[in-house]
């Protein structure tokens, strides 16, 4: 998909710490249309590539409206947005992407924590009332982005921590009909909790890399149950279209050894969350550690990402 340009608008703080983006194309045309939980792949000003979830309306082709959370403690992208990005500027863009899409249920339940209501806002737009119903936690009101737009939908718990505590799973969860399609987006603990209380359809997004596998299992058995191979030579890569064998030791990345035969590679969060470095496979074993394909396509074998996974065997054959 080819790269595209979009200038601010304008800049909206929709919460402590949440700044508004609305995007539209430079010369007024129509945007690329989109569904609820598509995301769009941003290319800010440094030339850093980041993902956000679009959270407007898609029946809107003249606007793309995005939040993004400022992290001081991340990789520069929030920052970046919030301290060099106004109105005027020109992005990047490719897209829209969409890994979290909304499918047919009879009844929905929707859990967001913090920023993770952006995937999830132009969902609870698209249902009928009566269909859903939202429980969306942050650290306080003040923190919680896009509240006042929230609050006049039926159906919308607000918690914020600081006066109400964490959210109550349990009842949110209890006498839950079996056939609820469950979507959470949110932090890795949320996520977890989630999948502890429902057995159901379950739909999540997280904003970071999967977790690290638990003391005692393998690097493979966190994702699907099968032990990796690391042996202490690692593993070779032949990419196919460039005609080059790269090798991949102990340690080191299989990203970073395609990167020096190919080094225009796409790629972005590192962590396996993105799908920016997804790479079809044409021979070989992946070994799986992103939080974007689902089991069926970890089971195929036949895509990876490359920032985060590696080989199952001594040998890969990639499309690149």
């Amino acid at each position: 998909m080819s790269m595209f340009r979009l200038v601010v608008r304008s800049v909206v703080e929709e919460a402590d710490g949440v700044r508004g983006l609305l995007l539209t194309d430079p010369a007024g045309g129509d945007l690329p249309p989109w569904e609820p939980g598509a995301h769009l792949e941003v290319t800010l000003p440094s030339g850093a590539i980041r993902h956000y979830s679009l959270c407007g309306d898609p029946a809107d082709r003249s606007t793309y409206r995005l939040g993004v959370l400022r992290e001081r403690a991340g990789r520069g992208g929030s920052e970046e947005v919030h301290t060099r990005v106004g109105g005027g500027t020109v992005l990047g863009a490719r897209g829209p992407f969409n890994r979290f899409p909304l499918v047919p249920a009879d009844r929905y339940l929707f859990v967001a924590g913090g920023i993770g209501i952006t995937p999830l806002l132009p969902m609870v737009h698209a249902l009928p009332p009566g269909s859903w119903s939202l429980l969306y936690g942050g650290r306080s009101l003040a923190a919680m982005a896009y509240r006042e737009e929230l609050s006049a939908l039926p159906g919308v718990t607000l918690v914020p921590q600081d006066t109400a505590g964490l959210l109550d799973l349990d009842a949110a969860f209890s006498g839950l009909p079996a056939g609820t399609a469950v979507y959470c987006c949110g932090p890795e603990g949320l996520l977890r909790a989630v999948r502890d209380r429902w057995s159901g359809p379950l739909h999540t997004e997280r904003f970071g890399s999967a977790p690290a596998p638990r003391p005692g299992e393998t690097a493979g058995s966190a994702s699907d149950g099968s032990e990796g191979f690391e042996g202490p030579e690692g593993f070779e890569v032949e990419l196919r279209r460039s005609g080059r064998t790269v090798h991949v030791a102990p340690g080191r990345t299989l990203l970073d050894a395609v990167r020096e035969a190919v080094p225009g590679v796409a790629y972005s969060c590192e962590e396996g969350w993105c799908g920016t470095c997804e790479t079809k496979v044409l021979a070989g074993t992946p070994e799986h550690h992103d939080s974007v394909l689902g089991e069926d396509e970890r089971a195929s074998g036949t895509t990876m990402m490359i920032c985060v996974g590696r080989s199952r065997g001594t040998r890969l054959v990639l499309d690149l």
